[in-house]
């Protein structure tokens, strides 16, 4: 990171999605719900945040995820592999903006299977590639019957909101 703005890095903090829903989680900063999302939860590791990040900027992301869904739900479940040996959904490296959707839909077969294994309900795709990906054409392609979230719409469904006085 330091090698594009480091003038920025002594101005500014800067922090992912990752880091600033756990803050809040871990610092009590927000309350969540688990009875919101009483269905079989898995989250899907993009490519990005896990083995892209972790070959450019030496971190990748793929407890932190886990830790945020596993706060708004019980029922977590994972899909195999996961982590560094997890499959594309099949939208990367731009291939969900390309008028490819036959060979997307094609390439992520297999990640539709994962979840259809996992007996998941619901599956966090923090990215916003994956996630249309496998809302809009591995849910319907392949009958998975799924709901879809951003890491970030988890948290924000689950919040307990205090009662004004």
């Amino acid at each position: 990171m330091n090698r594009w703005y480091p003038e920025a890095l002594k101005e500014f903090k800067i922090v992912t999605v990752f880091d600033l829903l756990l803050e809040y989680i871990q610092k009590g900063r927000i309350q969540l719900d688990k009875a919101v999302h009483a269905i079989p939860t898995a989250y899907h590791d993009p490519c990005n945040y896990g083995r892209k990040s972790l070959k450019t900027f030496g971190q990748a992301y793929f407890e932190e995820g886990r830790a945020v869904a596993r706060a708004c739900c019980d029922d977590f479940r994972e899909l195999n592999p996961n982590r560094n040996g997890a499959y594309c959904c099949g939208a990367g490296g731009g291939a969900w903006a390309m008028p490819y959707s036959e060979e997307r839909v094609y390439y992520g077969r297999i990640k539709a299977r994962q979840i259809s294994e996992s007996g998941a309900k619901l599956v966090i795709a923090p990215c916003h590639n994956c996630r249309d990906q496998i809302m809009k054409s591995l849910n319907k392609e392949y009958d998975l019957d799924i709901e879809v979230k951003y890491i970030w719409e988890l948290v924000a469904d689950s919040l307990i909101m205090p009662e004004k006085q």
